[in-house]
Order: structure tokens, then sequence, then C-alpha cells
């Protein structure tokens, strides 16, 4: 029975929540930790008489607290688990024909949608913990949300969290009922390491934090009674921590149990972590943020949190995912010192001080908006509607979402249309990510299935391998795996990995056998093209028999947009067009560097070339055979700077990948005109000959452009951008840059001109001004703006207005003395003969006494000589 003496803050919002599910089919719940929503909740509405018989599906988004809820809800009806209340997880599934609770995690409501989208069997889904932002719980709630419009208007969402802000998902449900409720925890005192942060420690020194974790462990437990919960980033962390804790000569320490608590350990490990441990003994418990949520590990009132968390971030500029460690954010924060306070009144020591922590983010950032998104991607084109059409609480980033289109093409996941394959739904059936289930698929064509398996399995998990002692080739990993080689590795996720390879080989032999059952009943036209596709790749790969980089060959198959070309000095390009490098280790460089070509399965994206991870080699002949149908041949017509002639040649390539070259001995004549345009573009119009003539006709071109926008513009980027309108034709039968030479641009662009308006332009904008004097002056256009003559003064003598350029712009004259020696430059010749004159003429006429200098300049006679004509 259950056991109701026991009551917890939920209990008040049970009848609310009853009815607010009966009469708006949704609601949202927050609820701080300690108030039973997740373990309460589920079974009192396991009664409602809108459930009509149908299970309650609740989505948890860690294993651990899947199972862990599912067991106490069990124990408290006094059942075993796989009776009223089950669970599914990851090779594990403990439900029978009773069950009406199902605990699941990630991806098993995604798997339930497709296989029913109208999820007949269910009548409530709720999701739990949906502050982490899961990506599978973001799209399990699209899914349903769809479901429930189009197809179960009767489906109950029920959406928990305890740090969440309620009203954008209430919105998103349709303006949902808010139901809060206080947790029952108790009083936690908060010290900050007011220091330096263990962030900043992490930063400086090469992630080494764990000697300044050790010591305030020890302070702790020397401060305080009880178990105590240590948070760090990640498993390397835990075991330096765990190194240094076991080294130290400390004697509290010898009376204390170091367990870790991770996602890669074994359920039962997990279980140890959890359980009480013996009376006589305390327990320091090492965990990532598995332990967050949802987890209770008992007898714990002591947290230590590092501050850091560890997070996989996409970029959509390299493609490619990261492993980061960052700081938490302050919801992450709160959660983590809440479980000091689970069982009794308890401390958290946080490695950040009170400053730090007010500039931390208050929420971490949802999975969806810097993950990669290929498995989101596989399982919206499977569910059969576009991305646009689904309800998001944030919508996917379009350059993620695009990208990962791009990679499921690659992976002939999806059509060029972008609807799903056969092949497609193949991957989305393996359950894992799309590259993966794609390598195991092909590898059937080569009976590899096993070895498929097992490298499946190793590139999911962590490294099993230091690459500081083993390098980065995987072919090692795979050898520890299989007992080979000179390399050990932790038995327990030597173990773990196998149980994950069984179970994909389970699933690529169910896959395989709903295959064939579909093919043979398959009656439409458009699956019988699929078919042939499929048959057609089958028999390329059967008859192109694995050789010695079979290894390079399945990883391909996984990452073909990570194959690589050796540039040397351990340096390669990948396909995507990006540098990577291995490091050297220890001085030693890596034997998988001296491959010509290789793939690497994992890499950073840090600096201007990633790094590479892990790789394996693989022979030129091998891709040009497995991803024939995306190498191309092309023409590459192009200035050869050495030779200073164009050359051709065609190249086989793989994205950016050059697999080979030769010479093409007839390439066309627009090919051509287009690399000397291309050449030209490069070194810029200066390579032109610009005589004095085609300068001014430049500059005069460009002066009426400002006055009338009509006339083209001749600005220096603005020609090379429209070179195809007035230079590429006069290109015809050029081969070398020599010849352009010999062009003239002033013919070239007074071709970009009309007759008018040639003709207007030498009225509005003349080469050469006449002035009193009778000489023709030519105009300065240098500076469009401000065109300028220089001309002796005398010859200006009767001049009463300064002359207008496009009958707007007045002219700026600069006067020179009989020598041609600048003496005033004016554009307003009506003030200069008012006023400036009689100054200038005072100097000149000692100067030059022979000269002519009338004292009425505007009634004098102009001259070009000592004095007019009489």
């Amino acid at each position: 029975m259950l056991n109701e003496s026991v009551s917890l803050p939920v209990d008040d919002l049970i009848t609310d929540l009853k009815n607010a599910l009966a009469q708006s089919g949704s609601a949202v719940l927050t609820a701080e930790p300690g108030a039973g929503k997740t373990t309460r909740l589920p079974l009192a509405l396991r009664h409602e008489s809108w459930l009509n018989g149908r299970r309650i599906i609740m989505l948890e988004p860690r294993r651990l607290a899947a199972i862990s809820a599912a067991r106490y809800m069990a124990a408290a009806l006094g059942e075993r688990v796989g009776e009223t209340v089950g669970y599914r997880v990851a090779m594990d599934t403990r439900v029978g024909p009773r069950t009406i609770i199902e605990v699941v995690t990630e991806g098993v409501l995604t798997r339930m949608l497709q296989h029913d989208p109208s999820l007949e069997q269910a009548g409530l889904i709720i999701l739990d913990e949906f502050h982490e932002r899961n990506l599978h719980a973001d799209l399990g709630l699209a899914f349903t949300l769809e479901s429930k419009s189009l197809l179960r208007e009767d489906l109950r969402i029920l959406v928990m969290s305890a740090t969440m802000d309620p009203e954008p998902v209430a919105a998103l449900l349709g303006g949902a009922p808010v139901l809060s409720s206080a947790g029952r925890s108790y009083p936690v005192e908060t010290y900050y390491e007011e220091g330096e942060s263990a962030y900043t420690l992490y930063r400086r020194s090469s992630g080494r934090i764990e000697q300044k974790l050790a010591a305030t462990i020890i302070k702790a437990l020397h401060r305080h009674e009880g178990h105590a919960l240590v948070f760090l980033p990640g498993v390397r962390e835990i075991r330096r921590v765990q190194d240094e804790l076991l080294a130290s000569s400390e004697p509290l320490l010898r009376q204390t149990d170091i367990v870790m608590l991770h996602g890669g350990l074994k359920p039962e490990q997990q279980d140890l972590a959890v359980r009480p441990g013996p009376a006589d003994r305390r327990k320091v418990v090492l965990a990532t943020s598995l332990a967050e949520s949802s987890v209770t590990v008992d007898g714990v009132n002591i947290v230590i949190d590092s501050g850091l968390m560890r997070t996989r971030l996409f970029s959509a500029r390299t493609g490619m995912e990261r492993m980061e460690t960052l700081q938490v954010s302050v919801d992450a924060a709160d959660q983590r010192r809440g479980r000091a306070g689970r069982q009794r009144p308890g401390v958290c020591y946080r490695m950040w001080s009170s400053e730090e922590h007010r500039h931390l983010a208050e929420a971490r950032t949802p999975e969806i908006l810097q993950s990669d998104l290929a498995p989101l991607a596989l399982e919206v084109a499977s569910w059969g509607t576009s991305v646009q059409e689904l309800y998001w609480l944030d919508q996917p980033p379009a350059a993620s979402y695009n990208q990962a289109v791009e990679l499921l093409k690659q992976l002939e996941g999806l059509e060029h249309d972008g609807r799903i394959t056969e092949h497609g739904r193949r991957l989305a059936q393996m359950g894992t990510h799309p590259r993966l289930g794609h390598m195991m698929l092909k590898a059937v064509h080569w009976n590899m299935e096993r070895e498929a398996c097992d490298i499946a399995a190793l590139l999911q998990e962590r490294d099993i391998l230091s690459s500081t002692a083993a390098g980065i080739d995987l072919a090692h990993r795979l050898e520890t795996l299989q007992g080979k080689g000179c390399y050990t590795a932790d038995r327990h996720i030597i173990e773990r990995i196998k149980e994950w390879s069984a179970r994909f080989y389970k699933q690529l032999s169910h896959v395989q056998h709903q295959d064939s059952l579909h093919e043979s009943s398959k009656e439409k036209t458009d699956s019988k093209h699929n078919t042939s596709t499929h048959t057609q790749y089958a028999q390329v790969h059967a008859e192109y028999a694995p050789g010695d980089d079979w290894l390079g060959m399945l990883v391909s198959l996984a990452y073909p947009d990570r194959i690589a070309k050796n540039r040397g000095d351990g340096k390669f390009l990948l396909r995507l067009g990006r540098g990577a490098h291995i490091p050297v280790y220890r001085g030693q460089a890596e034997y998988v560097s001296t491959s010509s070509y290789l793939v690497a399965a994992e890499l950073d994206d840090n600096g201007s070339e990633s790094r590479i991870l892990l790789a394996a080699g693989i022979h030129e002949q091998s891709i040009r055979q497995i991803h024939a149908d995306q190498i191309q041949t092309v023409r590459a017509v192009a200035y050869d700077a050495e030779r200073e002639s164009v050359s051709a040649r065609k190249i086989t390539r793989l994205g950016a990948i050059e697999l080979s070259s030769v010479n093409d001995p007839l390439p066309s004549a627009e090919d051509i005109q287009q690399a000397l345009l291309a050449a030209i573009r490069e070194r810029g119009l200066g390579m032109l000959q610009w005589s004095r003539a085609a300068l001014q006709l430049r500059q005069r071109i460009d002066c009426m452009h400002r006055l009338d926008p009509d006339y083209p513009s001749v600005d220096e980027q603005q020609l090379l951008n429209e070179a195809e309108e007035w230079l590429l034709p006069y290109l015809q039968g050029m081969r070398r840059l020599s010849e352009v030479k010999k062009l003239n641009p002033a013919e070239l662009l007074a071709n970009r001109l009309s007759w008018e308006q040639k003709q207007r332009m030498d009225q509005q904008v003349p080469t050469h001004i006449q002035v009193p004097s009778g000489s023709r002056i030519p105009i300065d256009y240098t500076d469009p703006e401000r065109p300028s003559i220089a001309v002796r003064l005398q010859e200006m003598f009767g001049c009463t207005s300064t002359p207008l350029i496009g009958g707007r712009v007045p002219l700026t004259i600069q006067l020179l003395s009989p020598a041609s020696r600048p003496v005033q430059v004016t554009n307003d010749l009506e003030s200069f003969w008012k006023e400036a004159y009689f100054e200038v003429k005072k100097d000149l006429k000692g100067r030059y006494p022979k000269h002519y200098w009338p004292d009425q300049p505007l009634e004098a006679q102009a001259t070009n000589r000592f004095k007019p004509r009489q």
C-alpha cells in the first residue's frame, strides 16, 4: 500500500493539479527540491478517470534518476519494479502487462512517438526536470504537442521543474495553468572561496584543480559531520581528486570511503554511491552533474561545488562539436547546493567568490541552441514534417540545423529535397547518432557488423586510453577493447563498451530483420527506386573488399566530412576545408601522421587549426570507392603566376581535398577569360597601363557620376565588381596578363558611355577651360569634388566670377606668379579681386616689376605675356 502518512509539500497541490489536467489538458508545475513531485504525483494521478486505462509516461533526463524514481514509487506501493511502476532505460527495461507508470530516459519517448504518433497506450506525458533542457526533452515536447493537436485531444501533458521559469512553457502549452510548491529541505549554509576560483585555476593550470579540491574536502570533513558530495566537471577530474585523496596522509581519510558517481559506471556501482554505507564510516562521493537533481545521495549534508560543468558545444562555422569546460549557471549551482539539505541541515562550499557569483549566467543554455542537431534533424524528417511547423520553446538555430541536414544527406539519410530515405528510416531505428548508425548499417555489406558495433561503442564513450601514452590511433583502442595490444584500460569501462556493442549488434540485427520483411512486401514505385539504390550500393561495396585500412574505411562512413589529406609535418586538410594537425607527444611523432589520408573521429575546434584527438588511416583507393558518389571532377582554369599564363587542369576532389589533377588541353574560351579576370581582380586595376588621358577620363566620369548618378561609378572596387561588363569582352583570345596590359583603359571606359552621355560630359565636365587670355587650361579632376586649374594670375584679368563645373561645382583656381609659382588658391574670384588681389599685387609688383599689374583687374585686359598687346 502507498504510505501516505508522510506528508510532502506537493500533496497540497494534488487536487488543483487533477482539476487542471482534467479541465485544461496540460499544466506546468514548479516545485523546489524535496517537494516530492517526481515520486508522489505520478502515483496520485494513476487512478484519474481521464486516463481511461492508459499509462503515465514520465521522462527523466538521467538514467540513474529514472531507475531511482521507479524503485521508490514501486517500494511505496509495496511492489517490485515492473508491476504497477516500471522503467525503460538504455540496456535495461522493467515493465509488465500491469504497468501503469513508465519512467523513461532520453530518446525512449521519442522512439515511442515515432512508432505510434498517437500514443494510444498513454494518457499522460510528464516531462520532469525540464529545466535541464536536454535535446530529447525539447524534441519529445514538440512531438507530443503535435500529436495532441492533430491526433489526441485527450492526451494530457505535465511539465515539471525545480528552477525553471514556468511562463514560456505555459504559453507554449496554450496558456496552461501554472502551479507552484515549496520544497521540503533543510537550511544550507553557504561558504564562498574568496581567493582564486577553481575555474580560474582550471583555465590557468590546464585543468589541474585536484589539490585545491582535496584540501577543501579535508577541511570540510574536519569542520562538519556527515557525508560529502563533490561536484566535478568530468571523469578525468574525479580520478585526479580521488588519487589526491588516496595519496594523502590525513588520518581522517582512513575512516572515509572515496567513491565515484558518473554516467560511465555500471548500475551497481552507481547504486553503491547513492545508497547508505557502513554506519562507522564516512563517505565522499565524487560526482559529475549526474547528481544535480532527482537523485538523493543518502546521508549527504556537505556539498563541495567546483563550479565547473562540461558540455558539448557545436560550431556552425566548422561543423564540429567540442567538449568545453564552463562555469555553472546560477540555477545549476542552486540545484547542487540543494543536495546538502535533503535530509538534514547542511553546508555548501562554493569554489568561487561571492562577487564572481553575481556575474554567473542565470540559467544554463538549452542543448538545442548549442548542440549537434543531426539526431534532431533526422527525427524531424522521420516524423514527416518540417522543423518550422513544430512548436519549440527555442527554435533550432538555422545555421546548425542546415549543417545537420547537409550531413544527413552525406549519410544517405535524406534526399536532396530533405525528405527521409529508406536508409534514413533505418538510421532512426538504430537509436544512436546517425553517424554511428550509418557506419553499422553499411558494414553489413562487408560482413563487418561486429567490428562496426565495437567501433561505434568506442566512439560514443569517452576515450579509454590516454592520448599522451597511446597517441591518437583508434586502432590502439580497438585492440585494447579486444584484449590485444600493450595498453590497458579501466575494466568497468571496457565491460560497459562491450555491453553497448552487444546492444548495437542486437539492434542492427533487428533492423535488418525488419528491413528484409519490409523489402519483401513493398509495392510502391517510389519505394522500389530506393530499393534499387540500396541494392546498387550493396553490390558496389561487396565487390570492394576491405583491405588493411578497413578501420579507416569504417570510420569514414561515420565521419565522411572529416576525411583529411596529409600536408606534411603532421598537418592535414579536412574535407570541409579546415586545417587540422596531430599533436606530438613526448617528442614522438604519431605513426598515423605518415598516412597520406586519415579520418578524424574526434578533434577539437580551437584555434585556426583543429587538433586531431582520435583518427584512423585510410587509402586513397578506398576513399574513391566508398565515397564515389560524393567525388567530383571539375575543370579548374586559373592564372599561373610562374608561367605567366592561364593554365587549365581537371581536378578530382572530395570537398576541399584534391585527390588528383591532370592538364586540361581544351579549356573553354569563357573559362580562360574568367581566369584572366580573376587575376586582374587579385592584382587590382593598377596593372593596366593608365595614361594621363585615361586617368583624366576616369576622373571626369567620376565627377560626372557625382553630378548625375546615371553615369557609371569608376571607383576601383566598383569597376572590379562590374568588370564582366566593361573589360571581359576585350579579353577574348588572350592568355597572358602582358597581353591585357596592351589594352587602352580610356577606350574601355569611354565605351561604357552612350553618345549622349559623352556629349553632355564634354559640355559639363570638359577637359580644358578657355580663360580670358585665350589660353586653354587643362582641368584637374584628381579630387572629383573640387575640380581645379593652375593658371597665371594675369591670364584671369577681367574674369568677374568663378567658372562652374556641371553648372554647380565652383572651379578651384590656383593663381600663379609669372614664374608659375602658386600665390593664391580660391574658388571665389569676385572676393579675390575685391580683397586679396591688392596684397598679392604689392608682392608680385616688387618681384616682377616689368610685368603688368593694373589697379583695376576686372577692367584690365588679360594676357599671357609680360604686358597685353596694344
